[in-house]
């Protein structure tokens, strides 16, 4: 059965919601972190606690609303109208995340925090879902599956060159780093609100064929996704992965800050890791669809960690041009990143559905964002620890071993989670050829059940 080849628009059009996305995404990585300790004066491990507490709330509500949406039942379709109306409440709670309330109070300030960021990240949970899930129910296909993952890679990293490049000029232009922040929110929020909602006017979904099967109970729909070993793998290794580069994002800021007295760095640094992988998607797009796409993963993934490493060992003796070299070959390997795991997950929901005969793609969604916040949630807590544990202190000069704790964060300690997320992409299954047969499966099944029907 040939399936329809989707339009450019509609692509490019699905594609630009993961520019609002990523912009969140990116921005609260690299400046929450710094924001709390530095700007609101909240203790490095107090400020990592609430972004456990918060993001591990965030986690807990994704199965949920995966759940809700696999059962919306609207005229635009069961996924869309969850990114009509969660647009501009995404947009609204980022800018007041970026607030100074001016509590004094330390204990007060933590719970702010803790309300604020629980509030985003409910938002974001509202849209994220949904909008991962539509990718499922544009087309079946392989290949174009990895062509609209590539569509969203280069929309996400335009959006990582935004947060990164974009945030410290905009934050420059005001007079004070209170206003600062909050300029930033502003433009961002808005930003997020526009590209989140575009969307929902360019797609429609095509592919939803529900089994007359009973789906079961969140949980044991959760169970049986869990079940399926290509997706577990590839679970784990997206959580652990998460949690490595959460970390370094989070630190970046710390590490030019302190390492080499000034924070403006981290804007030509991330342009440097960012340019690397935007020129280099289309080229892991192409070798994706003619090699097994765990291996161009694993790929990336090594290259990422040499560059860590080699910056923890030599960037501060060999200054900031080598930095700058390690963090291009780290681009190479965050453009493998940023494409082939989205291509696999529905790789995955397919070999699911084979086996179970049940059509569940929130769900699977859902986990898979449960497990990026789970990551990102225990990366900026392990962060605050570590800072703490190593002396850091806000907005002063650092010690030797203050020192040490950030760059300790930047290699060695997030390559520890590299080197899980590698054996798992070795003992990855699925493979092209299966899909293919797998595909045929799927094939079969639908025309059986539509004979039943008639």
């Amino acid at each position: 059965m040939k399936e329809k080849v989707l339009k450019l628009r509609e692509k490019i059009g699905y594609a630009s919601g993961e520019f609002g996305q990523t912009l969140f995404w990116v921005a609260i990585s690299f400046w929450l972190m710094i924001f709390l300790t530095d700007e609101l004066g909240l203790p490095a491990a107090l400020a990592g606690t609430a972004a456990l507490i918060a993001k591990l709330w965030d986690a807990i509500t994704d199965p949920i609303v995966g759940q809700l949406s696999e059962k919306t039942k609207s005229k635009w379709g069961r996924r869309r109208p969850w990114l009509l109306f969660g647009a501009i409440p995404f947009g609204i709670t980022y800018f007041i995340m970026f607030l100074n309330p001016g509590f004094s109070n330390v204990t007060v300030l933590f719970f702010w925090v803790l309300f604020a960021y629980m509030l985003l990240n409910t938002a974001y949970t509202c849209v994220n879902i949904p909008y991962n899930s539509l990718l499922y129910e544009l087309t079946p296909d392989y290949n174009q599956r990895t062509s609209i993952s590539g569509y969203k890679s280069v929309f996400a990293v335009i959006a990582t060159l935004v947060a990164a490049g974009a945030a410290q000029p905009i934050m420059n232009m005001f007079e004070t780093t209170t206003a600062g922040f909050m300029g930033m929110g502003a433009v961002f929020g808005l930003l997020i609100a526009v590209f989140v909602l575009l969307p929902f006017f360019f797609v429609k979904e095509r592919y939803v064929k529900p089994t007359g099967k009973k789906e079961g109970s969140i949980f044991k729909k959760n169970a049986e996704a869990l079940k399926n070993k290509p997706f577990r793998l590839l679970l784990i290794t997206w959580m652990v992965n998460t949690i490595g580069m959460s970390m370094i994002m989070a630190n970046l800021v710390y590490y030019f800050k302190y390492i080499f007295g000034d924070e403006n760095l981290v804007t030509t640094a991330m342009m440097v890791l960012i340019g690397a992988s935007l020129i280099f998607i289309p080229i892991v797009v192409k070798l994706s669809k003619k090699i097994d796409k765990n291996w161009v993963y694993a790929v990336g993934i090594i290259l990422y960690l040499v560059a860590i490493i080699a910056i923890f060992f030599l960037g501060h003796e060999l200054g900031i041009v080598f930095v700058y070299a390690m963090m291009l070959i780290a681009g190479i390997g965050l453009s493998a990143h940023n494409v082939t795991p989205w291509a696999m997950v529905p790789d995955t929901i397919d070999y699911g559905y084979v086996k179970t005969g049940v059509r569940t793609s929130g769900t699977y969604y859902g986990l898979w964002a449960f497990v990026i916040k789970v990551g990102a949630a225990f990366a900026v807590f392990f962060l605050g620890i570590v800072l703490d544990l190593f002396g850091y202190v806000a907005n002063a000069t650092q010690t030797a071993t203050s020192l040490l704790g950030i760059k300790l964060a930047l290699g060695p300690i997030p390559g520890v989670f590299f080197a899980i997320a590698i054996i798992c992409l070795i003992r990855y299954p699925l493979s092209k050829k299966m899909h293919t047969e797998i595909r045929k499966q799927i094939e079969e099944m639908e025309l059986e059940e539509a004979s039943e029907i008639e």
